[in-house]
């Protein structure tokens, strides 16, 4: 792995679970072996540049696991399931979710960086897409659509937030049992 993609990589994780403001440039550097000047090579804006690269990298990594998901199953509820009961998965055996979200970032740095707002925008801008695509597949309308995929996303994130708070896999178990009431409310 070269050297900008070590930091990446190192730096994604630090800010996931420890958000932007709990990760100082030293952390990263310790644990990706680099120097400053290393890491001001290759981010030159520094933390917040870097953190944006993260958001990009995370933003492929999400939404291509999610294009993977969503191509294997043929409704948006079977996708949908399928992806909570993943994450659900990952959350009992790491006691943490990571790589699927990026709220935490988004509430700590969202409204303070327009370049950092605009990254999550897209990101979730994509995630909506692919939900859309798939209702969209499924005969519904382009209106419909694009609600039910905007209701699929804060669910989504905001169960996610919930089971970080908690500590606990139980609001996402409680997301997959409702799911298929939400959604036949849209038909």
């Amino acid at each position: 792995m070269d050297t900008k993609s070590l930091i990446i990589e190192n730096a994604k994780i630090l800010f996931q679970q420890k958000g932007y403001n709990g990760v100082g440039l030293n952390e990263i550097l310790k644990i990706s072996k680099v120097t400053k000047g290393s890491l001001y090579h290759h981010f030159p804006n520094g933390k917040e540049e870097l953190l944006i690269a993260c958001l990009q990298s995370m933003s492929d990594t999400i939404t291509s696991n999610i294009e993977r998901i969503f191509n294997q199953y043929e409704t948006i509820q079977e996708a949908s399931q399928a992806m909570i009961d993943m994450i659900i998965a990952d959350f009992e055996r790491d006691g943490t979710i990571t790589g699927y979200t990026i709220t935490s970032i988004v509430s700590e740095m969202g409204s303070l960086s327009e370049s950092v707002r605009q990254t999550c925008t897209n990101l979730y801008a994509k995630i909506q897409s692919i939900c859309f695509k798939k209702l969209i597949a499924e005969g519904f309308s382009t209106e419909k659509a694009n609600s039910i995929s905007l209701v699929l996303l804060a669910i989504f994130e905001g169960a996610i937030i919930l089971c970080l708070t908690k500590k606990t896999s139980e609001p996402l178990k409680m997301i997959s049992d409702e799911l298929t009431n939400v959604l036949k409310g849209y038909k």
